[in-house]
């Protein structure tokens, strides 16, 4: 069975993850946009009870565009997004995928708000949504 480890910059907050994603994705939307910095969000969803997170984590809450919450968990020390929580779908957790650096990661299968997606954007073989 695969264990993958992702963590902060300064690697702080932790998680370890057993198994593998029950979704990977991209999302297009404005928000994801600002929060990484780049060009979309790029997660990876895992059950739960396949997580082991360590390390302290400052929390902080948003309205997505169709409504529905999101809770980021972030480093306090460096400020890199570990993880989040997303409202509805309690029983997983999404962590960025690059905080696993791990250039082997499996490529997303679902794209999300591809009507904000930058021009120059190429989502390989993916399930295009919204």
């Amino acid at each position: 069975m695969t264990t993958r480890l992702a963590s902060c910059s300064c690697g702080q907050l932790k998680a370890e993850v057993v198994g593998e994603p029950v979704r990977v994705s991209v999302c297009h939307c404005l928000a994801c946009q600002r929060r990484t910095g780049s060009a979309f969000g790029y997660q990876a969803r895992f059950p739960l009870a396949q997580v082991r997170v360590s390390g302290a984590s400052t929390a902080f809450e948003r309205v997505g565009d169709e409504g529905s919450k999101a809770t980021f968990h972030f480093c306090p020390k460096c400020g890199a997004t570990l993880y989040y929580l997303n409202e509805g779908l309690d029983h997983t957790l999404a962590i960025p995928v690059g905080a696993f650096a791990d250039p082997q990661f499996p490529a997303p299968k679902v794209s999300v708000y591809e009507e904000r997606m930058h021009a120059w954007v190429k989502v390989p073989d993916a399930e295009h949504l919204f």
